[in-house]
């Protein structure tokens, strides 16, 4: 016998003894349809062929659905694990004036964002205003019904929810002050302080304009600011 044929038959030998190294290869097994379609003719449809082409299309779409799960699912760890960081920060502080400082800054930083306002609403007189501004640059304090006019952009009747993502340039420098120039998205947390309170706000905003967007999911933020309003009424009680 030929060294080709040694070679052909030793070939031969090893797929039968194992076809699944064939049948797990996609390219040859595409050659393999390839080559037993065109020794058909053209007259003839293998349809056998096209139902593997379409089983093989169905694989690729699968194989895609599978790599987005796992990448939502990462994606959706990472952020609760971020959540979670930001609220042991947050508790950590015995006092009000410790409690802002982290707010602006390790909390800051573990959420990612380049500002965060703690918005209180108040009829206090001039005076008290500044007194409570000079607690950091974190606290604003504004007038009634500002929240609400700030979140629904002045669109009187418009619903405001506990969460609220947009990518804009704020309008109001009340709220980030300097930093407005270049806050591009921000996320809103309305804040209840109970009954005969005045409503909180706390604003996330971020100099990156898809950091916050309308369509993303605010669960997690949305127990971030629960937190956040429990660990407030600690202090105004």
């Amino acid at each position: 016998m030929s060294d080709t044929a040694v070679d052909l038959e030793e070939l031969r030998d090893k797929i039968i003894s194992q076809p699944d190294v064939i049948l797990d290869d996609r390219d040859i097994m595409r050659a393999l349809i390839a080559a037993n379609e065109k020794s058909l003719g053209g007259n003839i449809i293998d349809l056998r062929g096209i139902a593997m082409e379409r089983l093989e299309s169905r694989l690729d779409r699968l194989e895609d659905t599978h790599r987005s799960v796992i990448a939502a699912a990462y994606d959706n760890l990472a952020g609760t694990n971020q959540i979670h960081r930001a609220v042991l920060a947050m508790l950590d502080p015995t006092g009000f004036e410790t409690f802002l400082r982290g707010l602006g800054g390790e909390v800051a930083a573990i959420l990612r964002v380049d500002s965060i306002r703690l918005v209180l609403e108040s009829s206090a007189n001039a005076e008290g205003e500044i007194a409570v501004r000079r607690l950091g640059d974190v606290l604003s304090v504004v007038h009634p019904g500002f929240i609400a006019d700030y979140i629904t952009q002045g669109r009187a009747g418009a619903p405001i929810r506990a969460v609220t993502l947009r990518q804009l340039r704020p309008e109001s420098e009340a709220l980030y002050g300097a930093d407005a120039d270049w806050i591009n998205s921000e996320a809103l947390l309305t804040l209840d302080f109970g009954p005969g309170t005045l409503p909180g706000m706390l604003a996330l905003g971020s100099e990156d304009p898809h950091q916050f967007r309308p369509n993303q999911a605010t669960d997690l933020l949305a127990f971030f600011g629960g937190v956040f309003e429990r660990q407030m009424r600690r202090w105004l009680s």
